[in-house]
């Protein structure tokens, strides 16, 4: 029998090492792949206040996560990792070369996270 768990907690970890990797990156991985153009970064939707990329990668990572960890009861627990996470690897872009700190990438990274939260708790209300 496939453990769904099993492949929810390898695919939450796996995103996490590949945004960890994207935002570690001295440029764009996406914009030498698709652009030959390292300095290059892809949008899937125009900005909107906030980095909308960073805020579908934190949507997609949250709720990576709950599916990953709802029944280890450590959501909350979670949600402080992403939120921590979420600033920190913004904050690295301070000293990585080619990279730059933006507000609007950390509001899209918050918002991400929270807007899951949100669904969380509406969830389990």
């Amino acid at each position: 029998m496939i453990n769904v768990n099993f492949f929810l907690f390898l695919g939450f970890h796996s995103a996490n090492l590949i945004l960890i990797i994207f935002y570690l990156f001295p440029g764009s991985i996406l914009g030498c792949f698709f652009y030959d153009n390292c300095h290059v970064q892809p949008q899937i939707t125009g900005n909107f206040l906030i980095s909308s990329n960073h805020f579908y990668a934190f949507i997609l990572l949250s709720a990576l996560g709950v599916l990953a960890y709802e029944k280890k009861n450590k959501i909350r627990l979670l949600f402080r990792y992403l939120l921590l996470i979420s600033f920190v690897l913004e904050s690295l872009h301070f000293i990585i070369p080619n990279r730059g700190f933006e507000f609007s990438d950390l509001f899209g990274n918050i918002f991400g996270v929270i807007l899951i939260m949100i669904f969380y708790k509406i969830k389990t209300i």
